[in-house]
């Protein structure tokens, strides 16, 4: 089973011709009567004529094929997932539709393959059902399900659904941490999950019945798991890395504080635990939160390092001890400098309530003040050298690295990337502006231009001084090269050392290897030459 392009009204052995002669000839214009129309680094559609995924059934030989929904349109066109029941009976996909709030709606499509009958289940206002995984006997449905409001952040929930009538419930919502659903484990007794927890992504058993949530991965080995499988003799399959190790092939035994086992190595990378370290830590913030942070540094290093301050995304997200491709420390660490990654307010993995830390138009408040607090307590250690730090971030952290740009000159240098620096301009032109409507507390745009922008570093460019490298995809449709552009001409003008880094194939985030080594070396360049001794 797949999801694949079809083109509406045209026999199978047609589909591929005329895609390939109408794009050949036919016109590229695309017409619409509702948001989005972009998503990530594509356009969306509404044409007739033009292809809209489906979801397509084959027999184990790859014939028999059987369009499963020939009447979808957009339904299918962001990111589908599906799951099929292990007795090959019923299929279950994820389905949009235009919400009340103008964003999309999520519900579940279940459908009878031998029949062809299908049912929609969890069809709510303003509600997402995610991550579908059916039980083992097709007779249950987990999903993660969440709601959105303009006031209260979003919150996943592990919910459990009957396959034959939809009726839902949720489990371990007392749990203040969000799961993302998995598998079952074999006697369907426990849902398998994966959820952020301070710092860590560990490997989780959510008791179906009475939502106890038991921890497998043990505490002590740390790090990000995903992609769990249920093995037939019960052990979970996963993928598992850290900030030292990249993500490889691990086996975990269905029980409390289990040590991964490693499958093989396929990477191709050597652990770094040989040259580089990592140590976790929490300060107080300016309200007494505290606020977790890890520091990545040389092994054994001696004297003062220079600080790279590195600034998450999201902002609802986390910087964990887990590999990641496209902003990894171990790059600076290789080249002498400490990497803080702390997890300030809008972090997940440390409650709700400290979610809603950054939930409307505060995104320049307590978060900023939570990321001073860290950057007071590393400036004050033995090991840092007060005197050479740079401050840099990409997405939300691009947004928030331009707003300690406006702030402070405590930093030699800032790097920020496919950032946002205006607010209320910025509305119309990201992919998904009814989703930045509720990030923004559902505050009107339009009304009241001059108070929307109160966080906007566009409003407080006056004040800033530091040198900064500005660096931007052209495809970002989510936050797009305008608010690169425009930054770095509100900083040209007002005499700022600023210098603009460009990708006009890559959308946000750098993918091409050609072109991660170029956004790397770029990035090494500068910073050195700003904390140079």
């Amino acid at each position: 089973m797949l999801f694949a392009p079809v083109i509406a009204g045209l026999e199978h052995d047609k589909q591929r011709e005329s895609a390939a002669q109408r794009a050949k000839n036919g016109p590229s214009a695309r017409r619409y009567r509702s948001q989005p129309v972009r998503h990530w680094d594509h356009w969306l559609h509404e044409n007739a004529d033009l292809a809209c995924a489906h979801l397509i059934a084959y027999d184990g030989n790859a014939g028999q094929r059987v369009d499963l929904t020939p009447e979808a349109r957009r339904e299918f066109a962001i990111e589908p997932a599906f799951d099929v029941s292990e007795d090959g009976r019923q299929a279950v996909a994820t389905r949009h539709a235009i919400g009340k709030d103008r964003e999309l709606d999520t519900t579940l499509l279940v459908i009878d393959l031998e029949t062809g009958a299908q049912r929609v289940f969890g069809e709510a206002d303003n509600v997402n059902l995610e991550g579908p995984v059916f039980s083992p006997d097709g007779k249950q449905i987990a999903a993660t399900r969440s709601v959105r409001s303009p006031t209260i952040a979003v919150r996943p929930l592990a919910t459990i659904i009957d396959a034959a009538n939809g009726a839902m419930r949720h489990v371990a919502a007392d749990w203040d941490r969000w799961p993302n659903v998995s598998a079952w484990s074999g006697d369907g007794s426990h849902v398998i999950a994966t959820a952020e927890d301070e710092g860590h992504t560990p490997l989780l058993a959510i008791g179906v019945k009475d939502g106890a949530v038991e921890r497998l991965t043990s505490h002590a080995a740390g790090g990000s798991h995903s992609n769990a499988v249920v093995l037939a003799d019960g052990r979970i399959a996963c993928v598992r890395s850290t900030i030292l190790d990249a993500p490889e092939c691990f086996v975990v035994a269905p029980r409390a504080e289990s040590v991964p086992q490693p499958l093989a190595r396929l990477s191709g990378f050597v652990p770094a635990a040989d040259w580089a370290e990592v140590e976790t830590f929490s300060v107080p913030s300016t309200d007494g939160a505290p606020i977790q942070s890890f520091l990545v540094k040389p092994k054994g290093a001696k004297g003062r390092l220079p600080l790279a301050f590195w600034i998450h995304g999201g902002p609802i997200g986390m910087d964990t001890d887990g590999w990641h491709w496209r902003w990894n420390p171990l790059l600076l660490v290789a080249q002498g400098y400490a990497v803080a990654l702390p997890n300030p307010r809008g972090s997940t993995g440390f409650g709700q309530d400290f979610v809603q830390g950054i939930w409307g138009n505060v995104w320049g408040d307590q978060c900023y003040r939570d990321l001073m607090a860290v950057a007071d307590a590393l400036c004050a250690r033995a090991d840092i050298d007060a005197s050479r730090t740079m401050a840099m971030g990409g997405s939300f952290g691009g947004y928030m690295t331009n707003w300690v740009g406006t702030q402070t000159d405590r930093f030699n240098c800032l790097v920020t990337h496919a950032s946002i620096a205006t607010m209320a301009q910025f509305t119309g032109v990201t992919d998904h502006p009814a989703w930045w409507y509720l990030e923004m507390g559902g505050e009107n745009p339009y009304a009241d231009m001059e108070r929307f922008d109160r966080f906007a570093p566009i409003r407080h460019v006056q004040k800033w001084k530091t040198p900064v490298l500005i660096i931007h995809g052209e495809r970002d449709y989510r936050c797009p090269v305008g608010e690169g552009l425009n930054l770095f001409e509100a900083l040209q003008y007002h005499g700022v050392p600023s210098e603009l880094l460009i990708f006009p194939d890559e959308n946000h985030w750098i993918l091409k290897p050609r072109n991660a080594v170029a956004w790397y070396a770029a990035v090494i360049e500068f910073i050195g030459r700003h904390l140079r001794e």
